[in-house]
């Protein structure tokens, strides 16, 4: 019985020799197996189906570049109220205001300040020759051939005073 044991046992293993063999033959040959058209969209659906719920996307890092610091500009300690249309301005106060160094475009007609910082004209801080940051009464009564109806809609943050 022993001897039939050790028979069965060698036959089984030399079974599963040829078997492992022939898959791996198989699986490494340079021929290329023939698939119908069909197939790959089968196989793809099925692989879909089961890595889809396995998969978890890595974020990928990216570096983070801190904003560039912008060099703190000369504003009066009035500029907040500049937007509810209460800043108070002195002429010389309102000469910071011209566009540069980060600074709003301001320019005053008649005693009242408006801010031209988002009007296309005023872009680079001039107009027509004029800067911004000075009281353009007379530019704009006496010469514009527009006069003071071009600033309709142009946000007014104050008024000018004397000092």
């Amino acid at each position: 019985m022993r001897k039939e044991v050790f028979h069965m046992k060698r036959i089984a293993a030399i079974a599963v020799s040829i078997i492992v063999f022939v898959f791996l033959v198989q699986g490494c040959a340079n021929t290329p197996v023939e698939v119908s058209a069909a197939t790959p969209d089968l196989i793809e659906v099925v692989v879909l189906e089961i890595e889809a719920p396995n998969f978890t996307p890595t974020p990928k890092l990216t570096p983070t570049v801190p904003p560039p610091t912008v060099a703190p500009t000369a504003t009066p300690a009035t500029t907040p109220s500049a937007a509810n249309g209460t800043l108070q301005l002195t002429l010389e106060q309102l000469k910071q205001y011209n566009g540069k160094n980060g600074n709003p475009i301001y320019i005053a007609v008649d005693g009242v300040i408006y801010d031209v910082t988002n009007d296309h004209h005023w872009k680079t801080g001039t107009h027509e020759g004029y800067s911004g940051g000075k009281d353009l009464t007379d530019a704009i009564m006496n010469k514009s051939p527009h006069g003071i109806s071009v600033l309709e809609g142009v946000p007014i943050v104050g008024k000018l005073v004397t000092g």
